[in-house]
Protein backbone atom coordinates (compact mmCIF):
# COMPACT_ATOMS: atom_id res chain seq x y z
CA UNK A 1 0.00 0.00 0.00
CA UNK A 2 2.79 2.25 1.12
CA UNK A 3 4.91 4.20 -1.45
CA UNK A 4 2.85 4.16 -4.30
CA UNK A 5 0.94 7.20 -4.57
CA UNK A 6 -0.33 6.95 -8.09
CA UNK A 7 -2.73 3.47 -7.88
CA UNK A 8 -6.28 5.14 -6.70
CA UNK A 9 -6.95 3.41 -3.13
CA UNK A 10 -10.03 0.91 -3.71
CA UNK A 11 -12.97 0.20 -1.08
CA UNK A 12 -11.50 -3.01 0.19
CA UNK A 13 -8.09 -1.53 1.01
CA UNK A 14 -9.92 1.44 3.42
CA UNK A 15 -11.72 -1.52 5.21
CA UNK A 16 -9.08 -3.59 5.63
CA UNK A 17 -7.05 -1.06 6.96
CA UNK A 18 -9.87 1.05 8.52
CA UNK A 19 -8.98 0.95 12.46
CA UNK A 20 -5.41 1.26 11.51
CA UNK A 21 -6.50 4.40 10.05
CA UNK A 22 -8.69 5.41 13.11
CA UNK A 23 -6.00 4.95 15.44
CA UNK A 24 -3.74 6.85 13.31
CA UNK A 25 -1.36 4.31 12.90
CA UNK A 26 0.04 4.66 9.03
CA UNK A 27 2.09 6.77 7.48
CA UNK A 28 1.33 9.97 6.75
CA UNK A 29 0.88 9.13 2.46
CA UNK A 30 -1.21 6.52 3.18
CA UNK A 31 -3.62 9.00 5.59
CA UNK A 32 -3.91 11.20 3.22
CA UNK A 33 -4.99 8.39 0.63
CA UNK A 34 -7.37 7.08 2.53
CA UNK A 35 -8.76 10.64 3.83
CA UNK A 36 -9.31 11.50 0.25
CA UNK A 37 -11.34 8.09 -0.43
CA UNK A 38 -13.29 8.30 2.52
CA UNK A 39 -14.23 11.92 1.72
CA UNK A 40 -15.66 10.63 -2.19
CA UNK A 41 -16.64 7.11 -1.17
CA UNK A 42 -20.22 7.44 0.86
CA UNK A 43 -19.82 4.03 2.16
CA UNK A 44 -16.52 3.91 2.99
CA UNK A 45 -17.40 7.26 5.14
CA UNK A 46 -20.24 5.57 6.45
CA UNK A 47 -18.28 2.20 7.56
CA UNK A 48 -15.80 5.31 8.89
CA UNK A 49 -18.64 7.00 10.98
CA UNK A 50 -19.57 3.64 12.73
CA UNK A 51 -16.22 2.99 13.28
CA UNK A 52 -15.21 6.05 14.84
CA UNK A 53 -18.51 5.61 17.10
CA UNK A 54 -18.04 2.36 18.13
CA UNK A 55 -14.61 3.38 19.46
CA UNK A 56 -15.79 6.45 21.05
CA UNK A 57 -18.15 4.49 22.77
CA UNK A 58 -15.72 1.89 23.84
CA UNK A 59 -13.37 4.24 24.90
CA UNK A 60 -15.99 6.38 26.85
CA UNK A 61 -17.56 2.87 28.89
CA UNK A 62 -14.25 1.50 28.82
CA UNK A 63 -11.28 3.83 29.11
CA UNK A 64 -10.77 3.91 32.57
CA UNK A 65 -9.48 0.10 32.45
CA UNK A 66 -5.44 -0.56 32.61
CA UNK A 67 -4.63 -2.68 29.72
CA UNK A 68 -1.70 -4.94 30.25
CA UNK A 69 1.50 -3.78 28.61
CA UNK A 70 1.81 -6.58 26.09
CA UNK A 71 -1.72 -7.48 25.28
CA UNK A 72 -1.07 -4.01 22.12
CA UNK A 73 1.72 -6.57 21.06
CA UNK A 74 -0.06 -10.03 21.22
CA UNK A 75 -3.13 -8.42 19.49
CA UNK A 76 -1.18 -6.65 16.62
CA UNK A 77 1.00 -9.55 16.58
CA UNK A 78 -1.72 -12.06 15.38
CA UNK A 79 -3.23 -9.77 13.31
CA UNK A 80 -0.19 -10.05 11.08
CA UNK A 81 -0.07 -13.74 11.15
CA UNK A 82 -3.89 -13.95 10.40
CA UNK A 83 -3.05 -11.20 7.05
CA UNK A 84 0.62 -13.39 6.26
CA UNK A 85 -1.88 -16.74 6.58
CA UNK A 86 -4.75 -14.54 4.04
CA UNK A 87 -2.20 -13.79 1.75
CA UNK A 88 -0.11 -16.96 1.28
CA UNK A 89 -3.89 -18.91 0.62
CA UNK A 90 -4.50 -16.06 -1.31
CA UNK A 91 -0.94 -16.54 -3.52
CA UNK A 92 -1.50 -20.46 -3.51
CA UNK A 93 -4.67 -20.76 -4.71
CA UNK A 94 -3.15 -18.20 -7.88
CA UNK A 95 -0.15 -20.55 -8.72
CA UNK A 96 -2.84 -23.33 -8.36
CA UNK A 97 -5.06 -21.53 -11.04
CA UNK A 98 -1.84 -20.88 -13.32
CA UNK A 99 -0.32 -24.10 -13.28
CA UNK A 100 -3.46 -26.12 -14.47
CA UNK A 101 -3.08 -26.95 -18.16
CA UNK A 102 -5.26 -24.69 -20.41
CA UNK A 103 -7.37 -26.66 -22.25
Amino acid sequence: MSGDQSRPTDCSEVLDHLYEYLDREMPDGDCAKFAEHIEECSPCLEKYGLEQSVKKLVKRCCGQDEVPTDLRAKVLDRIDLIRATEAGEASEAGRARSEQPAE
